[in-house]
């Protein structure tokens, strides 16, 4: 994955280009991160090719990938694939042609797009701005400026009520050979998939974020040592048992955990977050698909 992909929005620059009322899409993972694009013609094409009305040169993206039509009678919006090599998604699911409803989520290539209809527009916008600010595109979980500020505060909690706090990091075993050998769309699909999976593990006051590439950090309050290595190891049996599956092929996946406690030598976010490195590779060094 690039920096383009996990890097934070700009607020001020994204607010210049806030919409009108009418029906839009955001793009919430993609080079033009923010950028809204609003549906005023009642047809829509999304291609690689500069003649389409949202042209996205990228790759994994047809030259005319699909099209998005306006049904003026109840205005309503339907996406529909033309043909593409690689197929277009709503909500990751491959379609031939759906009706849109706000919210959604439409993956052409690695570029994902938010529909936002009309009426709430304005209000979305913003909103989605703020919740930009602090997620991860791809994935949806905490990005890595929300991961650090929340570690500022637990820290600074756990220190003055003397309360435990654990971090576990973890990546994906030879993720490169899994992109390389499937394609970066299936690399894609199973990092989503992977913090789908996860995000059930983590309470409302834990968190799950993204630290970059295939690399994840959860931050676990309230919790020693021995916890969250249980914690681990329950995450580590949850992946390697679940079936990933990209375009009807089965894909096998693993991963490598490093815990740490919060101690003395570690009080601060970055220090914090070396040791559950250093454990990391303490995992790796012991032959992957394991916790250290």
């Amino acid at each position: 994955m690039s920096d383009d992909q996990t890097r934070k929005a700009n607020l001020a620059d994204i607010q210049k280009g806030a919409p009108a009322a009418e029906s839009s899409l955001i793009e919430i993972n993609g080079p033009n991160l923010g950028r809204f694009y609003r549906l005023e013609q009642d047809q829509v094409t999304i291609g690689r090719d500069a003649g389409n009305t949202l042209p996205l040169d990228q790759e994994n993206v047809s030259r005319f990938h699909c099209r998005i039509e306006r049904v003026k009678a109840t205005n309503t919006y339907f996406l529909e694939d033309l043909n593409s090599t690689n197929g277009t998604f709503l909500n990751d699911v491959p379609i031939r042609r759906e009706k849109l409803r706000h919210g959604d989520l439409i993956k052409v290539g690695r570029v994902v797009l938010k529909f936002i209809s009309g009426g709430n527009s304005e209000a979305m916008y913003h909103e989605e701005i703020y919740f930009m600010t602090i997620t991860d595109g791809l994935t949806q979980v905490a990005n890595k400026r929300h991961l650090m500020d929340f570690l500022d505060r637990e820290i600074a909690r756990a220190i003055r009520f003397g309360r435990p706090l654990a971090v576990v990091m973890f990546d994906i075993d030879h993720f490169k050979d899994i992109n390389d050998q499937n394609g970066h769309l299936a690399g894609d699909h199973i990092l989503k998939d992977l913090c789908s999976l996860l995000s059930k593990l983590v309470r409302k006051e834990e968190l799950l974020a993204r630290y970059g590439g295939e690399e994840f950090v959860m931050v676990l309050p309230e919790t020693g040592l021995s916890t969250a290595s249980t914690i681990a190891e329950k995450a580590r049996r949850m992946v390697e048992k679940h079936e990933f599956v990209f375009a009807g092929k089965k894909i096998p996946v693993t991963i490598s955990l490093g815990v740490a406690e919060l101690s003395p030598m570690a009080a601060d976010p970055t220090n914090f977050l070396r040791a559950a490195d250093e454990r990391l590779y303490e995992a790796k060094r012991a032959g992957r698909n394991c916790v250290r």
